[in-house]
């Protein structure tokens, strides 16, 4: 059934014309080659392309917006394949949120979409995923970049950093009253409040992690170095960038080193990713082990019910690895 209104229909009382104003407002195109972008209940159809985007566009379009997730809980997003049905959807999105860089399957995607009102999440921080280094400290050259076996490789994880955090958050915002204007006011208010509530995790990671015994960590893969650049911590890594890549002897023994050298107590893990490379290492220095949870998708397993709840789990994990007082 074509919802559009007939050309040729014609208004014959004051009536019938208000009435009709009143359901065309909320309308979208009528072009048959123009997607509706709003669900049945009149939300604004958002496709956010992984957990920490997701998050941003429930909680700044509240009730606004019908939130679609192409991740799904507990998948590794970086190895996201897309089905028919789900780019699809995407194109009948009256928004899109991503990361350009971090999924290619979503990047191609969204090219092809045809979707007008687009939130690239790197764009937003002036960060570009592809070749991008992280700023910050590094215990065996002496640099400014966080060390990893992956040295050069580009890192997405922007959400890590509250302050970073939120300034995608704020081009979320005004990428969805761009797309629905009707609720602008609303859309501004919660952003307003998102962006505070960031700022307050900002200052408590600054404080948490003020007073310290150390100010190295290790953990599986280089999710963190935003994290580290933003706090003055050094991240070092077991694998690079990419969870699944296995690190080299070399690296290994260099870890044992730094271990060390720099009081190192813990070996992170994540729940997306196999443990065991932590674990190993942590075996053979006898060191513990903890969950330093990079927040790409909430599972059962996450220490949180959402990005907030998690971080401020990461924060008391980094806080008891460092000796925080």
């Amino acid at each position: 059934m074509n919802v559009c209104p007939s050309r040729a229909f014609r208004i014959t009382t004051p009536a019938v014309a208000a009435a009709l104003a009143l359901g065309l407002a909320t309308l979208t195109a009528c072009s048959p080659d123009s997607p509706a972008k709003w669900d049945k209940d009149g939300k604004l159809k958002v496709t956010a392309s992984f957990y920490p985007l997701e998050f941003l566009a429930e909680r700044i379009g509240g009730d606004h917006v019908h939130v679609t997730g192409l991740t799904k809980p507990g998948q590794e997003p970086h190895d996201l394949e897309l089905k028919p049905r789900q780019i699809t959807e995407l194109g009948k999105s009256g928004a899109v949120v991503y990361l350009k860089g971090l999924q290619p399957a979503v990047d191609d995607a969204v090219k092809q979409s045809g979707v007008s009102h687009i939130v690239d999440a790197a764009s937003l921080t002036g960060q570009e995923v592809h070749g991008t280094e992280v700023d910050g400290r590094h215990h065996t050259t002496g640099d400014n970049s966080s060390h990893s076996e992956s040295e050069h490789g580009a890192d997405p994880h922007i959400w890590l950093d509250p302050v970073r955090y939120a300034e995608v958050a704020k081009g979320v915002g005004k990428t969805l009253a761009e797309a629905d204007p009707g609720h602008r006011a609303d859309y501004q208010k919660n952003t307003d409040a998102l962006v505070e509530q960031l700022g307050r995790l900002n200052q408590k990671f600054a404080d948490g992690l003020k007073n310290r015994a150390s100010d190295t960590f290790i953990t599986t893969h280089a999710a963190f170095g935003y994290l580290a650049e933003r706090y003055g911590l050094t991240e070092e890594a077991i694998s690079g960038v990419d969870p699944e890549s296995e690190p080299s002897a070399a690296r290994i023994k260099d870890l044992h080193r730094l271990a060390e050298e720099h009081h190192v107590s813990t070996v992170f893990f994540e729940t997306l990713a196999s443990p065991a490379a932590a674990r190993t290492l942590a075996g053979d220095l006898h060191l513990k082990t903890d969950v330093l949870d990079p927040l790409e998708g909430i599972t059962d397993k996450s220490r949180g019910r959402d990005y907030i709840e998690v971080m401020n789990a990461n924060l008391a994990a980094l806080q008891k690895a460092l000796g925080s007082k």
